[in-house]
């Protein structure tokens, strides 16, 4: 296990990053399905970065079964805050409930969606399908891991805090979506490209990193729609800038309802790009065959 020290070698932690989505493309069977490949990249890059934030923050006196439990069952990315927390606040009930019914009403959408989308209707079944995945994974089942890891005392904050809350294009992304990749981003990239290079280019040296990330589990596995992603991204770091600046300040943007409804459009109209059609076609409706949801 980790153990406290004054410097860490720069290349520690970094092999299974590396290596693992490289032997992930090289060595799946094209014969597989689509979006097997897909998980199996998704996973492989998931791991490479708990590993790389494990092993570059020393943790000392934490019990072997929190580095387990933070290694194997939590899907975060902040491990001081898991293996050094001592929380004694309560899940509330409310929050086991609504987490509950998010994944039922994403059971129920991925695998009720082919009765209400008429036959033929493949993009709108998987755009579907696609949503009541999230319900289920991100805002379901997810959540419920973190209220589990809560309620015996170990600070495991929800991936997703309430996303629609956003007044502001940097609180959406920087604050309340997937807080463990905005956990690696900040630390790894965001923070040292600020000091360096200043916020503007930090800001879209970052969103096109995240372009390029889900260029290699959108794009690369559909084997189309290269480019989206990294629009996509690149829209939001723009609109990002554009909020901050001082007419953007002027309009409103960044505060109260405009603030409210400049992020929404910003992070909706886009995301068809994001989430392209060759992806929703030849990757979530597949997936939803597989599983008798079409």
């Amino acid at each position: 296990m980790p153990r406290t020290q004054h410097k860490i070698p720069p290349w520690q932690g970094w092999g299974p990053l590396l290596i693992l989505p490289v032997a992930v493309v090289a060595f799946t069977p094209p014969q597989w399905p689509r979006w097997l490949f897909m998980w199996l990249l998704s996973f492989a890059i998931l791991v490479g970065c708990k590993w790389l934030v494990w092993r570059r923050t020393p943790v000392a006196g934490a019990p072997v079964w929190r580095h387990l439990g933070y290694l194997v069952a939590w899907p975060g990315l902040n491990p001081k805050a898991f293996l050094n927390s001592h929380q004694h606040t309560p899940t509330p009930l409310s929050e086991w409930g609504f987490a509950t019914r998010n994944l039922l009403m994403g059971m129920a959408l991925f695998w009720g969606a082919r009765y209400l989308v008429p036959a033929g209707q493949e993009l709108l079944l998987g755009w579907l399908g696609m949503t009541g995945l999230v319900l289920m994974l991100h805002f379901g089942s997810l959540h419920l891991l973190s209220c589990f890891w809560r309620a015996i005392g170990i600070n495991a904050y929800p991936l997703m805090n309430t996303p629609l809350a956003s007044v502001r294009v940097s609180e959406f992304w920087g604050k309340r979506w997937n807080t463990a990749f905005r956990d690696l981003t900040h630390r790894f990239l965001f923070r040292p490209l600020t000091s360096r290079f200043g916020i503007v280019w930090a800001t879209l040296i970052g969103f096109l990193f995240s372009g390029l990330v889900h260029e290699m589990v959108i794009s690369l596995p559909a084997g189309d729609g290269y480019g989206g992603p990294t629009i996509f991204f690149l829209i939001q770091a723009a609109a990002m800038l554009f909020e901050r600046s001082q007419f953007g300040k002027k309009l409103g943007f960044g505060q109260g309802w405009r603030g409210w409804l400049f992020t929404m459009l910003v992070v909706t109209l886009p995301a068809y790009g994001l989430f392209h059609p060759p992806f929703v076609e030849n990757i979530i409706v597949p997936f939803m065959k597989a599983f008798g949801a079409a």
